[in-house]
């Protein structure tokens, strides 16, 4: 018999350390195994774990018992939540890659692993019949009641039990529908039912128009809104339409059907009531929340219904579940978007001006994070005020210089906040620095109003010879601009999402009449039309990490907790026209 790691520990020191979690670590306090009588340290708990973690990484996934082992060993050392679920998650990888003669030779004493091993059989002979897998899981869970799976059970099996939700799910949509935020929900809503009744074909012309929300004017309710779900208020027709020209850009056709809709109204309600009622009524998915607030109450229910979530929670808050999804028009994720087109574009030396406050300074994060991953190097970032103190700047000749304060990012992972009342603060302030090479690229958050403004400064304060790329967000690309905006902006870039760039004029036309020519709600529209497209491919979302859809919000893809991703297309203002960026 090959010996277990497990055996090589100084078992006496994991069961003094974790004795709070005997039931999971497997530890006996007989014989050989006496607690000594002074604990573990913090230090050599994290010691043992690591070490057991060189264990795994040298074996760069290719499983074996030895491996297996180190996986068990190193899990009741584990107390913080998301890389425990990981270590389980990856026991149960290893013991699905392993064949049966790879399991051979377990001791006696293994009692962890043989309960691995037994509930991998149960998995194996019955993952095509959930309720009987189900049963057979609950019988496991009396013969091994020790055993860490029966606490944190892994998402893979998880999402074996649960029921799948079709092609033809029984959808409850869950948004704000009375209230402040009733303009909002029924955009989504609006957009959400137009395409299961059938979108109506892109134009065979390549010449699109394009019309853009103003921005809002509204109180701080709204504007908390806006930080939700990166969307304006107002009800300001266009004036004037941008030409798109060229445009090759398209939106997938999206499956239609009369299957059974229904909204709830989350305004004033409570978010598990509400599940329970949906899962009275017979629905097996529910899309929504909107509001952020909901969207934290629901993840922290146990109901099992799939939830296709419309707004994200922060970073340290995702947790992976196997009927959780979210799908949000981030600006965080605009930011990375951005990051990552100038990185594609040969841009190496970014400055990123954004608003002096909460929101700008969590956008440049983002922007920095995705940087940096891509292997960039530190960030500048400038704030700016209100516009009448970029007019006052204006006329006192004071233009904006190419230097800033170095965003400091946390190596650790990317805080994906959308509210910005829990925004918590990045670092101390920084001194100005001027970055050691020139600036060859500035990413620009701003409206459409800050960005006239801000553009001229930056040319003022630069020469021509040294002038940087202009990238812009689409906070900028707004109703009304004509062509004497259109000549003043040329040369920059900016991203937005394909129904406003182009992809299907006649969608577009369809938006622009269902939304009373308010082109405020056009984001949020399309999020409706994405949300019904993810909805009937619900079932990939959480096992295919290769999911691709080109939708009217973007080109979406799948990350890590089931996170729904949007790509952005580029425009560029040329010559009084807005063309696809090359």
């Amino acid at each position: 018999m090959r010996p277990s790691i497990f055996l090589h520990v100084k078992k006496g020191l994991i069961c003094t350390a974790m004795l709070s979690a005997l039931a999971l670590s497997g530890c006996q306090l007989t014989g050989d195994n006496q607690a000594p009588t002074t604990p573990a340290t913090p230090e050599q708990i994290s010691a043992e774990a690591s070490r057991y973690q060189s264990i795994i990484d040298s074996a760069q996934g290719k499983p074996s018992i030895e491996v297996l082992r180190a996986y068990i060993s190193q899990e009741p050392l584990l107390t913080e939540q998301a890389a425990h679920q990981a270590n389980i998650d990856g026991i149960w990888q290893m013991l699905t890659q392993m064949t049966p003669d790879q399991v051979q030779g377990i001791g006696a004493e293994e009692n962890t692993l043989a309960g691995w091993v037994d509930l991998l059989d149960i998995y194996l002979n019955n993952r095509d019949d959930p309720d009987t897998l189900r049963a057979g899981i609950e019988d496991w869970k009396i013969r091994y009641p020790n055993n860490p799976a029966v606490q944190t059970p892994p998402n893979q099996l998880i999402q074996s039990m649960l029921p799948p939700v079709g092609k033809s799910p029984k959808i409850a949509l869950f948004l704000p529908m009375s209230g402040q935020g009733k303009v909002f929900g029924e955009a989504i809503m609006q957009g959400f039912i137009d395409a299961q009744k059938g979108l109506p074909q892109a134009s065979t012309s390549q010449v699109a128009t394009e019309s853009t929300p103003e921005q809002s004017k509204s109180d701080d309710v709204l504007e908390q809104i806006y930080a939700e779900v990166a969307a304006t208020t107002g009800n300001s027709p266009a004036t004037n339409d941008v030409e798109v020209v060229n445009s090759s850009l398209s939106i997938a056709t999206v499956p239609t059907n009369t299957q059974a809709v229904k909204v709830f109204d989350t305004t004033g309600k409570q978010i598990s009531q509400l599940l329970q009622q949906a899962q009275s009524e017979g629905f097996n998915l529910v899309v929504g929340p909107l509001l952020k607030t909901d969207v934290q109450t629901i993840a922290q229910t146990s109901s099992p219904l799939s939830i296709l979530a419309l707004n994200e929670l922060d970073a340290d808050k995702l947790q992976p579940r196997p009927n959780l999804c979210y799908f949000s028009l981030s600006p965080e994720d605009e930011a990375k978007n951005a990051a990552a087109h100038m990185i594609a574009d040969g841009k190496q030396v970014p400055l990123i001006l954004v608003p002096s406050n909460d929101f700008g300074e969590r956008v440049a994060k983002a922007f920095a994070e995705e940087w940096q991953s891509k292997g960039g190097s530190t960030v500048l970032k400038q704030s700016f005020g209100s516009i009448p103190s970029l007019k006052e700047s204006i006329n006192r000749g004071v233009g904006i210089n190419m230097t800033g304060t170095p965003v400091i990012v946390n190596t650790t992972g990317i805080d994906k906040s959308v509210n910005e009342q829990n925004y918590p603060a990045i670092s101390q302030p920084q001194p100005e620095v001027t970055s050691s090479g020139a600036i060859d690229a500035v990413y620009i958050v701003a409206t459409q109003d800050e960005l006239t403004l801000l553009k001229p400064m930056i040319e003022m304060a630069i020469s021509t010879k040294q002038r940087p790329a202009l990238y812009a967000s689409s906070r900028s690309n707004q109703a009304g601009s004509g062509a004497d905006y259109r000549f003043e902006m040329d040369g920059v870039k900016f991203s937005d999402i394909p129904l406003l760039a182009g992809a299907n004029n006649n969608l577009r036309k369809q938006a622009q009449q269902k939304l009373n020519n308010d082109y405020s709600l056009f984001r949020l529209y399309a999020l409706g039309i994405d949300a019904w497209s993810l909805a009937n491919n619900y079932d990939q979302l959480q096992q295919n990490s290769q999911f691709h859809l080109q939708g009217a919000s973007g080109t979406l893809s799948v990350k890590e907790n089931c996170v729904v991703y949007r790509d952005l297309p580029w425009l560029q203002f040329s010559k009084g026209q807005v063309n696809l960026a090359k």
